[in-house]
């Protein structure tokens, strides 16, 4: 357990940070849990610099995250998807447990640093799904979060663009906020400055300026096998023509992208949040990975690394379970909600060297390649300036709300040239 040391800052800025709904769900923490706009004003502060966007799918990867960014002084996102932690859940940390969870590690390790949770990918698929939405939002806001991703990027543009729209009342103004354009699906399908012009423009003209826009760069979620990965020069191209707007960029899909491509991204473009999902996941059960996080594999069977990670008894068990669910190296991802209890049964010194694993991999991302290291105090620095939990928008209105009216997006649509490539679940 780390020796925590409470400053006369921290404790100021515990008290102006902390969110509404986080101070009255844990009253008495000392956990600085506090709006994505935050995080993201950190990174830019700091300048050609990203953060790690943990996708929290077990307690050991939200512990050793958190670990590693306290010996970096980083700031850091704990995040979950939908689809990962949603109502049709494949893990165990969901979207109304992961900050009671996060907050208790906190307490428990004594983290310092500061940390936004994250919705991420709260997927719309169709317009149907936008009414049931809007109480699920409110809900998680409820339960802990601080920021959120909308992701209706499987829709048409105009439908996209009007589903930010048409949620964002139920999203309290305090929180980050991040939207995609382009499905994250690899090669197909790019999204381009045109389409991403579209959605920010229209939601600038509705005053809604988010912090992080997603894009379908070249990346892909889960096991990068193509080794195409990040096109930087497009994610550059975007963000420059996004500039007038102030929106950074959120890098999906990292697992599999070698460490210099995700130097270039934090160096060559406007990102300051990046997606770390796939390889946490492998490091924490001890599956032999290169040196940027991708699993290797021995005939399309992954390698488990012998005292690390879980016991030999435990990957057995895992491999048994998911041969008799038909699960191949993509779907292991299912085994974490089955699992994790049985995980948290094994003996301390396997959850202890699961959570390290972890530790170790994501601080080498944060001081040797995203280069986040010393951003915790800027977020502390920003909280004091602000006196608040909310730094306010860091865009203006530019475009004109009558030039946006859902008759206007529904024509500028139509003469979108875009290839939204072929039709699938591309959810992480």
């Amino acid at each position: 357990m780390m020796s925590a040391t409470y400053s006369k800052d921290f404790n100021r800025a515990l008290d102006f940070g902390r969110p509404p709904n986080v101070k009255k769900i844990f009253p008495n923490s000392k956990a600085l849990l506090v709006s994505g706009k935050f995080i993201d004003k950190a990174m830019l502060k700091k300048g050609n610099c990203m953060t790690i966007a943990a996708n929290g799918r077990s307690a050991f990867v939200i512990r050793g995250v958190l670990a590693a960014a306290q010996r970096a002084d980083a700031a850091v996102i704990i995040e979950i998807a939908r689809s990962e932690g949603g109502t049709a859940a494949y893990c165990a940390v969901s979207l109304w447990n992961i900050a009671r969870q996060t907050d208790a590690i906190m307490n428990e390790l004594g983290i310092t640093i500061p940390v936004a949770i994250h919705a991420d990918h709260f997927g719309i698929k169709k317009p149907g799904d936008i009414e049931p939405a809007k109480a699920e939002i409110e809900s998680l806001f409820d339960a802990g979060i601080t920021s959120i991703a909308v992701d209706a990027s499987h829709m048409p543009d105009d439908l996209n663009l009007l589903a930010n729209i048409e949620l964002f009342p139920y999203i309290p103004d305090w929180a980050g906020l991040e939207t995609e354009v382009g499905e994250i699906k690899g090669t197909f399908g790019l999204s381009t400055p045109e389409e991403a012009l579209f959605l920010i423009q229209g939601m600038n003209a509705h005053g809604i300026f988010p912090n992080w826009i997603a894009l379908n760069n070249g990346t892909t979620h889960g096991i990068e096998a193509s080794g195409t990965g990040i096109n930087v020069d497009l994610t550059a191209d975007i963000h420059n023509a996004l500039s007038e707007y102030k929106v950074s960029g959120a890098q999906h899909g990292t697992s599999g992208n070698d460490s210099d491509r995700l130097r270039d991204i934090a160096a060559k473009t406007r990102t300051t949040k990046a997606n770390v999902a796939t390889a946490l996941q492998m490091i924490s059960w001890g599956v032999k990975v290169n040196d940027y996080g991708n699993a290797i594999l021995d005939n399309d069977q992954f390698i488990k690394q012998k005292n690390r990670g879980v016991t030999e008894q435990m990957w057995e068990e895992m491999l048994s379970f998911a041969s008799a669910n038909g699960w191949e190296a993509g779907n292991f991802k299912k085994l974490n909600l089955p699992f994790e209890n049985k995980l948290l049964s094994q003996p301390k010194k396997i959850q202890d060297r699961m959570a390290k694993d972890v530790e170790d991999f994501a601080f080498n991302l944060f001081t040797n390649v995203f280069n986040t290291t010393n951003t915790a105090s800027f977020v502390i620095e920003h909280i004091l300036q602000a006196k608040n939990h909310d730094p306010g928008p860091k865009a203006q209105t530019i475009e004109s709300k009558s030039a946006w009216t859902k008759e206007k997006i529904i024509e500028k649509a139509s003469l979108i040239e875009s290839d939204k490539g072929p039709e699938g679940n591309f959810d992480d």
